[in-house]
């Protein structure tokens, strides 16, 4: 049974994202003083030796860390491209692997960093809705996603990167084989496979939340700033902003990272650096 006033976090990954995830967890854990959580790895191919390693960096912070290995082969017709392997799809299911007691979880994507407390946010009221998350609120990427997955009507497109869902509900409305027969329907139409799939099947059951706490897409910092009047600025991020995304394909635990906010990851992947080499000593 989950503790009382756990936090239950799922992550979705393979092997070439463990050291991004002790980054992202790193920051989860140093900006959440006094909380404790529970990590859900879902997953089709980390090892024993990966898991174990991850299991010991987690614990040794005072959290837990659960291990749910899927069955590869169900969305083995599904698109997956370079960016977006297989495991991006489990979230979907989130409610068919994940223990029956648990009623709530945060989805995170590993290229994300946590920089103030998310209570608030694990907390929100989800009557009706079976997930809160934000929509995008860039004009351009809304009206090309409308075009793109036509003839479904799209009023709002949502990042399915950072997910608060309603399990309980899920277990209810969410069909696998609707999913299945979604992925077949609009194979072509999928750019960003799983992320489609959510705002086609599941955006009128979905609670909004606002995108510069709770999504913050750093591609979007001069965006953001300029629609707030200027309020959106560096100092009001970090004093706000819960969950900081590093989306697209330039990461910045890459060589050569150049975008915004490299320099804020890296004091975070230099501190889980330190604990490696304080664990080795």
């Amino acid at each position: 049974m989950p503790k009382a006033n756990t936090m239950n976090i799922m992550v979705t990954l393979d092997s070439n994202y463990i050291k991004p995830l002790e980054v992202m967890l790193k920051s989860l854990f140093v900006n959440n003083h006094g909380e404790h959580f529970t990590i859900y790895l879902t997953h089709s191919s980390i090892t024993d030796s990966e898991f174990t390693d991850l299991k010991e960096y987690i614990h040794r912070h005072g959290h837990e860390l659960i291990g749910i290995r899927v069955e590869d082969d169900f969305f083995d017709h599904a698109p997956t491209f370079l960016y977006y392997p297989k495991e991006m799809y489990y979230r979907l299911l989130a409610h068919r692997y994940l223990p029956e007691e648990l009623e709530r979880i945060v989805y995170l994507d590993p290229d994300i960093l946590v920089l103030n407390s998310m209570r608030e946010y694990y907390d929100t009221d989800l009557e009706g809705y079976l997930y809160a998350a934000s929509c995008r609120e860039n004009p351009l990427v809304l009206a090309l996603s409308r075009v793109r997955l036509r003839p479904h009507k799209i009023e709002a497109y949502y990042s399915s990167g950072i997910l608060l869902m309603n399990l309980s509900l899920q277990r209810k409305l969410v069909s696998d084989v609707r999913i299945l027969d979604s992925i077949e329907q609009n194979k072509m139409k999928l750019l960003l496979p799983d992320q489609d799939l959510f705002n086609i099947l599941y955006a009128k059951w979905i609670k909004n939340v606002p995108e510069i706490i709770y999504n913050y897409d750093t591609r979007f910092y001069r965006s953001y700033k300029m629609l707030s009047s200027g309020e959106t600025d560096v100092n009001y991020i970090m004093h706000n902003t819960v969950f900081m995304h590093f989306c697209g394909p330039s990461k910045p635990w890459k060589k050569n990272y150049n975008g915004r906010f490299g320099a804020l990851y890296k004091h975070y992947e230099k501190a889980v650096d330190k604990d490696e080499w304080a664990e080795i000593g």
